[in-house]
């Protein structure tokens, strides 16, 4: 049924639990990955608007450095398929809204399935923080899997 999984990660322990959690499933369907992680440019979280230059802050150099780790996260993902046997790619992508960057690669790779980690957060922490997944879903034209990770300190 599924040929093609996208496995997100934002390089977090609990992304990587459900990362895990993906490529087996992955494994048991037969179906190959795409590991995806979206940066956020530097604009988006800052707010930049030119203060930061007063203290030396150079947004390239910020976004190349939030590249580097996001490949780092995506070459994890692509190591734990191989070693399970799961033909996997890495795909890393610069977008202002994480959800839509997900939703978006997922159509261009010809995705038929979106395997997302929640941390399950409610209440005030939910509306605080928001939840990539919660907006991944009015979105996408894809199926999405919701893998509810599990916090170690639960």
């Amino acid at each position: 049924m599924f040929k093609k999984i996208l496995i997100t990660t934002d390089g977090s322990a609990l992304a990587a639990q459900a990362a895990n959690a993906g490529i087996d499933f992955a494994r048991s369907v037969g179906a190959q990955v795409i590991a995806l992680s979206v940066i956020e440019p530097f604009v988006t979280t800052s707010a930049f608007d030119g203060l930061a230059s007063g203290y030396g802050v150079d947004p390239v150099d910020i976004d190349e450095a939030l590249a580097k780790n996001a490949a780092k996260y995506v070459s994890q993902i692509i190591e734990r398929a191989k070693e399970a046997g799961v033909h996997a790619e890495p795909c890393v992508v610069s977008g202002f809204n994480v959800a839509e960057a997900i939703v978006n690669t997922a159509a261009e790779q010809g995705c038929d399935l979106i395997f997302i980690g929640s941390h399950g957060r409610s209440g005030f922490s939910r509306l605080l923080l928001g939840s990539v997944t919660a907006k991944i879903l009015p979105l996408s034209t894809t199926a999405v899997l919701v893998y509810r990770a599990q916090d170690d300190k639960a």
